[in-house]
């Protein structure tokens, strides 16, 4: 172990004496130099730029197929960025007695869930279905039949 302020000198004679090869240029040198030689090597520099333009556009194509899970438009006027809580609240402040037939935005955002069904009494939907949060409860990527073996499973442990 190193005490405070003094230097780890077989390491540094190991940096001293190590060869590496530089990723742009190929040109070989010590790890000693390597860091002021990526500094000024242009080829390096396009070799870490192609690294970032890769690694940052493919996260944005792969965002846009991931629904939105943490806030809902309410299905019944133009308010929007309701979390779940919000979605359920603003509902029963505003439209407790609206009984339009409407598209659950909670239940057509999961994997399992119709975006085309319309609940005939969404209120109590949203009372019975949403009264917690299913980023606690569920794992998205789970098929459901895999979902409903492991509950049938648990449920015959807690007998």
């Amino acid at each position: 172990t190193l005490s405070h302020g003094s230097r780890a000198l077989d390491l540094e004679k190991q940096i001293e004496m190590t060869e590496a090869t530089c990723n742009g240029c190929n040109q070989k040198m010590y790890l000693s130099k390597l860091r002021s030689h990526a500094a000024t090597c242009s080829k390096y520099q396009n070799y870490i730029m192609e690294g970032v333009k890769a690694v940052t556009k493919e996260p944005l194509q792969n965002t846009r197929s991931v629904p939105n899970r943490f806030t809902f438009p309410c299905p019944y006027c133009s308010e929007k960025n309701l979390d779940q809580e919000g979605l359920v609240e603003h509902c029963k402040s505003y439209h407790s007695n609206d009984a339009k037939r409407v598209v659950c935005p909670i239940c057509a955002s999961m994997p399992w869930g119709d975006p085309h069904y319309r609940s005939a009494n969404f209120m109590e939907h949203l009372q019975r279905r949403h009264q917690f949060s299913y980023d606690t409860f569920v794992d998205y990527d789970a098929d459901e039949d895999d979902m409903m073996a492991q509950v049938l499973l648990r449920s015959l442990r807690d007998q």
